[in-house]
């Protein structure tokens, strides 16, 4: 993304992964890309003023709460993560702004994040409230049930409530198979999934349009503001994905009827 708030051991693991799947950088950007558009969506045209980002990562450039409230100024925004490293960045960022909190959390374990004392000071559950899941639910193991996970906060929110989520889907099996592997590698992680999953995880739910689609397609904007330009390293793998996708972030908005 271009941010300043990352280590040594986070830019050798993005140069692995690239190698593995080079158009993994441009899939990245997309993401963060969708990540606006979605959060202006809910804000601006769907009236939302509660947020709960879900494995928000490392603070970067137009962070939810940055999005949300340039559209709803009094929005709400709960970010959970469970690298306590993002706890203490996104706290000192956030130390001034008193409708944002960091939550350390395993985003597994929904049971725990709907009892946590922060999130309720922040969060009226019986107001419409967005949940955030943007290329997390993919870290999730099988046998950790993200789909139970993800429906353990859609249960808890009233109707009117919306989902934003995206997933790394692939239909060629090989090569979303390598990349799991590669990181895994890594460290604990999920898997690819295919796009049938991702449908299935949200089944139920009213989509908005246009669906399910590849995130870049999701309401492409050439006016909304850009991305910092990317890390020097990384620069080489840029446009790769225009010579075909493999592996693609798979997501949308849905709405709790």
């Amino acid at each position: 993304m271009g941010g300043k708030d990352n280590f040594e051991i986070d830019r050798q693991a993005a140069l692995s992964l690239v190698k593995v799947s080079p158009e993994m950088l441009d899939v990245a950007r997309e993401n963060r890309l969708f990540l606006y558009r979605a959060v202006r969506y809910l804000a601006r045209e769907a009236g939302i003023r509660q947020f709960i980002d879900m494995g928000s990562g490392m603070p970067t450039k137009d962070n939810v709460h940055q999005v949300a409230q340039a559209f709803q100024p009094d929005a709400r925004v709960v970010y959970i993560d469970i690298d306590p490293i993002v706890l203490a960045h996104g706290r000192a960022i956030l130390a001034d702004n008193p409708n944002t909190t960091v939550i350390t959390a395993d985003m597994a374990r929904s049971d725990e994040i709907l009892a946590s004392k922060e999130l309720r000071s922040l969060i009226d559950f019986d107001e419409p409230v967005a949940l955030l899941y943007f290329s997390v639910l993919h870290c999730l193991p099988d046998e950790a049930d993200p789909r139970g996970a993800l429906w353990t906060l859609l249960d808890a929110v009233p109707s009117g409530s919306h989902l934003a989520v995206s997933h790394l889907c692939s239909d060629d099996v090989a090569a979303g198979d390598a990349f799991t592997e590669g990181m895994l590698a890594l460290g604990p992680w999920g898997r690819v999934r295919r796009p049938a999953e991702l449908r299935a995880f949200v089944e139920g739910l009213e989509s908005v349009e246009p669906g399910i689609v590849d995130v870049s397609q999701w309401r492409p904007d050439p006016d909304q503001p850009p991305l910092s330009p990317a890390p020097a390293p990384l620069r080489p793998y840029l446009g790769r994905a225009t010579e075909g996708k493999k592996i693609w972030e798979l997501g949308g908005v849905f709405r709790k009827p």
